[in-house]
């Protein structure tokens, strides 16, 4: 009896605790949808647009067939993924905006990529918040440059030249984030990376993490945790940094 006690117990914490997520969800999505609102005018007009081209859409062909209300349904359903869509995509944008040339942007957009990619953050970095991050995934590894270019391709040259040998023939590929000519802009990253070519298997990254976790990171300030908020003060950031 105890055993399903503490079964139905956890059970219904689990539901709970299910719910409890849900619920912080949508008031995240709302809170995002409320800020993006107050600064897209777009916004509001693009999804009702969506929403209510596709669903006219969607009558007009049932009316060839007299199908008229019976595809009227899924097409406001497929007008509001639409919108839902637009909105996603408007915020994303809003975001990569924000983050754009801020210390640690780079590191954020790589810790937010979706499937099998192994992030180190700030492997190699400097007083100025210049910094390498290194990416291991199925092309091999990458590494990541965030930060004045003239700064930063030494530090990554340097980072190359340190993991190399414990790398073997696996591909090194370097990305250096930035606006100008043979840079990756900040928005471009994760698509740049995803469609690297694939060079190894899972087994070999786990063991290229292995032996490159061994070798640690260089001594270096620790870069913030997303990008540094509007209105940060460099030389604060930086004092902060050299106290850690």
């Amino acid at each position: 009896m105890a055993g399903t006690a503490s079964t139905k117990e956890a059970k219904a914490a689990a539901k709970a605790a299910r719910k409890q997520q849900s619920r912080e969800r949508r008031s995240q999505l709302w809170q995002a949808f409320t800020m993006q609102r107050k600064e897209d005018p777009l916004l509001l007009p693009l999804m009702i647009g969506a929403v209510v081209g596709i669903a006219a859409l969607f009558f007009v062909v049932g009316l060839l067939f007299d199908w008229q209300l019976v595809l009227l349904v899924p097409g406001l359903l497929v007008g509001g993924l639409v919108a839902f869509a637009i909105f996603a995509r408007r915020v994303q944008r809003k975001a990569f905006a924000r983050a754009d040339g801020q210390p640690g942007a780079a590191a954020w957009v790589l810790e937010n990529m979706q499937g099998k990619w192994r992030v180190k953050s700030a492997v190699a970095g400097n007083a100025q918040l210049d910094a390498v991050h290194r990416v291991i995934g199925l092309p091999g590894v990458i590494l990541v440059g965030e930060g004045a270019a003239q700064r930063v391709k030494p530090l990554m040259a340097q980072e190359k030249k340190r993991i190399a040998k414990l790398v073997g023939e696996t591909p090194i590929y370097d990305v250096v984030v930035g606006s100008d000519e043979g840079e990756v802009p900040l928005a471009q990253l994760q698509k740049h990376i995803v469609k690297l070519p694939r060079n190894i298997d899972t087994k070999r990254m786990d063991a290229l993490e292995s032996r490159l976790a061994a070798l640690g990171a260089r001594s270096g300030p620790a870069m913030p945790k997303g990008p540094l908020p509007a209105g940060a003060k460099m030389r604060s950031v930086q004092r902060t940094v050299r106290r850690r």
